[in-house]
C-alpha cells in the first residue's frame, strides 16, 4: 500500500501526506540512511532550512543518486531582507545541487516585528519573489510559531503554504488550518508528534509498557486524521523512525471525535 497523497494548495502539487523534517537527521551517524529509506519508502518531501546545520548538505549528498526518487524539496530563509534571502536561495541551490527548489518559506516569522520586515518592499518576501521569477523558486511558504501572525499570513495571499505546530499537544491550531484550507493554502504541519522531547519521554512510557494511547502512531494519526493538513513533517534521525511513520500513513484510520479528545486530554497531563 502507498502513502496517500494530498494537494499541496494553490501549488498544486501531489505530496504524500507524510513528509520528513531534516532539521536534526545530519546529526546521526545514520541520516544518509535515513533519507534513502524515506525516499524509497515514498515519504518525497522534505522539509529543510538553510539554518538547519549540515541538512542541506546531507540531501544534496543523497540526491546525487539518479536511482532514488527525485522529492520536493522545501527550504527557508532566516533572512528578513531581499538581498539576504536571494543570497539564501542561491547558496541553498549550490549545496543541494538542483536547478530550482521547489518551495522556499520565510522562516519563523512570528512576531509582528518579523512580519513587518519580511513584507517591506525590501523585505525577504520581495527576494522571494525575485527568486521566483527568475525560476529558482517554484512556489513561496511561510512558517509561523504564532497563530495571530499565521492568520494574517494567510489572509495576505502572498503565500502558498503555510507551516504552523499542530498536534494533540497543541489542537489550537485547527481553526488556522481551516482558514488555510478555504484560501486554499497549503499546510505543513511541524511536531506533528509533539517535539523531540515529549516524543522521548512517550517511548521510555512505551519501552516500560505505560504510554496508553499516547504514542507517536496515534499522534501522527490524529494529524492525519485532519483533511485540512497537507502534509505531515515528523522529524527523524534513524531509519526505523521512518519506517514505523510509514507504517502508520500507510495503514491509518482516521480518528473519530472523541477518540480524539482523549488523546488531547493524554497529551496535556504528559507533564
Amino acid at each position: 500500500m502507498e502513502i496517500a497523497t494530498r494537494r499541496l494548495g494553490r501549488t498544486g502539487l501531489l505530496v504524500p501526506e507524510l513528509g520528513i523534517g531534516a532539521m536534526d537527521t545530519p546529526h546521526s551517524d545514520e541520516g544518509h540512511e535515513t533519507l534513502r529509506t524515506a525516499l524509497e519508502l515514498g515519504v518525497t518531501f522534505i522539509d529543510t532550512a538553510r539554518d538547519y546545520a549540515g541538512s542541506e548538505f546531507l540531501i544534496g549528498e543523497v540526491l546525487r543518486d539518479p536511482e532514488l526518487p527525485r522529492p520536493v524539496i522545501a527550504s527557508k530563509t532566516f533572512s528578513r531582507t531581499a538581498n539576504g534571502s536571494q543570497w539564501d536561495v542561491d547558496r541553498s541551490l549550490k549545496v543541494l545541487g538542483v536547478g530550482a527548489i521547489d518551495l522556499y518559506q520565510l522562516h519563523d516569522v512570528s512576531t509582528w516585528d518579523a512580519w513587518t520586515q519580511v513584507m517591506a518592499d525590501d523585505g525577504a518576501l520581495a527576494g522571494l519573489q525575485a527568486a521566483q521569477y527568475r525560476g529558482l523558486v517554484r512556489h513561496i511558504g511561510v512558517s509561523c510559531h504564532d497563530l495571530d501572525v499565521a492568520r494574517e499570513a494567510i489572509r495576505s495571499d502572498a503565500f502558498d503554504t503555510v507551516m504552523v505546530e499542530y498536534s494533540a499537544f497543541y489542537p489550537e491550531s485547527a481553526p488556522v488550518i481551516e482558514l488555510a484550507q478555504s484560501w486554499d493554502v497549503g499546510v505543513i504541519v511541524m511536531r506533528p508528534l509533539g517535539g523531540s522531547g515529549r516524543t522521548s519521554v512517550m517511548r521510555g512510557r512505551l519501552a516500560a509498557g505505560t504510554a496508553g494511547i499516547l504514542t507517536p502512531a496515534n499522534l501522527l494519526r490524529y494529524v492525519l486524521s485532519n483533511p485540512g493538513v497537507s502534509v505531515a513533517i515528523p522529524g527523524a534521525s534513524h531509519p526505523d523512525r521512518v519506517v514505523a511513520n510509514v507504517e502508520v500513513a500507510r495503514t491509518f484510520v482516521p480518528m473519530a471525535e472523541p477518540e480524539k479528545r482523549a488523546l488531547e486530554a493524554a497529551a496535556a497531563g504528559l507533564y
